[in-house]
């Protein structure tokens, strides 16, 4: 398995960091403890807020912080975790986001292999991507009129990065969920990253099951923390 479509998206700094941020959102435990301890005027508030507002919020937070934080600038991957552990956990459904990637294999996964799966996935992305946040500067996102219905719980926000280049497409599928909005896909410049590794895990499990597929991220993901250190 590869990451070469993935790079690609690392191309562009701005959204290498924030695909970080949504790849460190595993929901496991902590998401849970966010919506129990969240006050309720919170709640009503994010309740009233429409998703391309959320999008357009949630974007000038991590991009606020980034910019305020020397270490998170030089890619520090401890900071870019504690990052979206404050900033973005509530905020992006990872176990959807990691049985999509994982296809119709993810039904035939056990309990312990599905968080194995998403902690491995989690970890990929991390380190995949951590290192571009340290190229944040002056970009800006702009976020394209939203055509959807009060009503509708599942939509697209569509966004543009712009800075010194060319502007670059950033888009998010959503859910509504409870009194609030979650993430579970991110569109880089045309290609949606759930998308991007449904191929390559579909062919790993195909030649050596669930377990290979864990195997094989937490392979790939040593061989990336090593380059990091």
């Amino acid at each position: 398995m590869t990451d070469q479509q993935a790079l690609h998206a690392a191309r562009s700094p701005l959204i290498a960091g924030l695909v970080a941020a949504v790849a460190a959102c595993a929901l496991m435990v902590a998401p849970a403890q966010a919506q129990q301890t969240a006050a309720p005027a919170a709640a009503t508030t994010k309740a009233a807020m429409p998703a391309d507002v959320f999008i357009k919020n949630l974007s000038a937070e991590v991009l606020g912080a980034v910019r305020g934080d020397k270490t998170l600038q030089a890619g520090d991957v401890h900071k870019v975790v504690t990052l979206v552990d404050s900033k973005i956990l509530p905020n992006v459904n990872f176990q959807r986001m990691t049985a999509s990637a994982v296809g119709r294999n993810w039904r035939q996964a056990t309990a312990e292999q599905k968080t194995r799966l998403q902690d491995e996935f989690k970890n990929l992305l991390i380190y995949t991507y951590a290192g571009a946040v340290s190229q944040i500067r002056d970009q800006a996102v702009d976020v394209k009129p939203m055509r959807s219905r009060p009503e509708d719980a599942d939509v697209v926000v569509r966004t543009q990065v712009k800075g010194s280049g060319d502007p670059i497409q950033l888009d998010y599928r959503l859910e509504k969920s409870g009194d609030g909005w979650k993430i579970y896909d991110v569109n880089v410049m045309g290609a949606w990253l759930v998308q991007t590794y449904q191929s390559s895990f579909s062919q790993e499990v195909s030649a050596s099951g669930i377990d290979g597929l864990i195997a094989k991220l937490a392979e790939r993901n040593k061989q990336l923390a090593a380059r990091k250190k």
